[in-house]
């Protein structure tokens, strides 16, 4: 990674995490849809000097898809690392965004890597790879969408550090949206302060607000020549609910904000 991911911090969590890195601590990050976990950790990456291999989890991903596979080619069978094994291997950092998707039995594979062991067995090869001392394995996930169905166990919870991330202050936010897309700050300031009335529903008809990167897409459609209500309606609006009263309440906002 050659530029610099731009992350604006909201507290001290930049030298925090680089004290769990440099303990080799695996770490968790916790936070609603789109504040900016992801963009953390690609900022951490970056700033540390350190490769990163992300994998977006899902239901489907099974525990080779993770550690490697014997594949099928013109010679016969060869093994192929999956990303897990790869990051181990050569000292990466391996970020698993949005660990609850994936199924439990798949999650387990990462136990021996996050505690004093720092190994991972590769049982079809009959092999343990043990991590190189560079590598950390990083986790994301959104606590609003846990259920009972989709949450880590105890026994996996514990074997981490933890970021609670939530959206940025205000003011923040809006440096955010301007540093990201160039608009002008009362604009940006605009389409936080709609955003802070679509947070305030969450939980009353909105299981989860406008993230910060939707205010970054709005910002992006004005840069277009698209009208700010017509942006943000498209960006902020329509992607978060399909209810009419709900999409009502949020129409009379924007129109609100921009006269």
């Amino acid at each position: 990674m050659t530029s610099e991911p731009l992350y604006h911090p909201q507290g001290d969590e930049l030298a925090l995490y680089e004290a769990a890195y440099a303990a080799r601590l695996p770490v968790m990050v916790k936070g609603p849809t789109g504040c900016g976990k992801s963009r953390f950790v690609e900022h951490m990456a970056w700033r540390l000097g350190k490769p990163l291999i992300t994998v977006a989890c899902n239901e489907d991903m099974t525990a080779s898809d993770l550690v490697g596979r014997y594949l099928l080619d013109s010679q016969g069978t060869r093994w192929v690392d999956g990303p897990l094994t790869q990051a181990a291997r050569i000292g990466a950092i391996c970020y698993l965004d949005e660990v609850v998707e994936a199924r439990q039995d798949t999650t387990v594979v990462i136990h021996a890597l996050t505690d004093h062991r720092r190994c991972l067995p590769i049982d079809k090869k009959a092999e343990v790879v043990q991590a190189h001392p560079d590598f950390q394995l990083v986790i994301s996930y959104n606590p609003g969408y846990q259920s009972a169905m989709k949450d880590l166990k105890p026994s996996t919870k514990q074997r981490f550090v933890a970021f609670d991330f939530d959206y940025p202050l205000p003011e923040l936010e809006a440096q955010i949206v301007v540093s990201e897309t160039g608009i002008d700050t009362a604009t940006a300031t605009q389409l936080v302060r709609i955003a802070g009335a679509a947070r305030a529903l969450k939980g009353h008809g909105l299981s989860e607000g406008v993230s910060t990167r939707l205010l970054v897409y709005a910002a992006q459609l004005m840069r277009q020549g698209v009208a700010p209500r017509d942006a943000c309606r498209m960006a902020m609006v329509r992607p978060i609910t399909d209810d009419l009263d709900i999409r009502q309440s949020l129409d009379h906002a924007i129109d609100a904000c921009w006269g």
